[in-house]
């Protein structure tokens, strides 16, 4: 079955730019008509859409994050990654990465995905 698998460092001091990978596994990022998110959680808050690939490259992006976020692919790894510039302590949450089709688009109930990672703590410090 489809895994997804987030990676990255667990500390990054503020104003640097965070970089988190998922890994799939069982699965190509290049099925048709599916989306790769990268979702967060801050501390005591709800789930932060933040921005998604498509399986034929196309991105989106939360209007509120756009100016600081990067999602990009690598499919010879079968990977995606996120980058998200000029990090403060707001920035501190659970990271997860997540696979649907077009209805997942902007939404952040897991029952709109098909696919979704066990998540990442990412802790904005200096």
């Amino acid at each position: 079955q489809v895994q997804l698998q987030e990676s990255g460092p667990g500390l990054v001091k503020p104003s640097q730019t965070l970089s988190l990978t998922c890994i799939v596994s069982g699965g190509s990022i290049r099925t048709s008509a599916y989306y790769w998110t990268w979702i967060r959680q801050p501390p005591g808050k709800g789930l932060e859409w933040m921005g998604a690939i498509t399986y034929s490259g196309s991105t989106y992006y939360s209007p509120s994050l756009k100016s600081r976020t990067s999602i990009s692919r690598d499919t010879s790894k079968n990977q995606f990654t996120l980058q998200l510039s000029s990090v403060t302590p707001e920035d501190t949450a659970v990271y997860y990465c997540a696979g649907g089709t077009t209805r997942s688009l902007y939404k952040v109930d897991r029952n709109d995905y098909a696919y979704w990672g066990q998540g990442t703590q990412v802790t904005v410090s200096s």
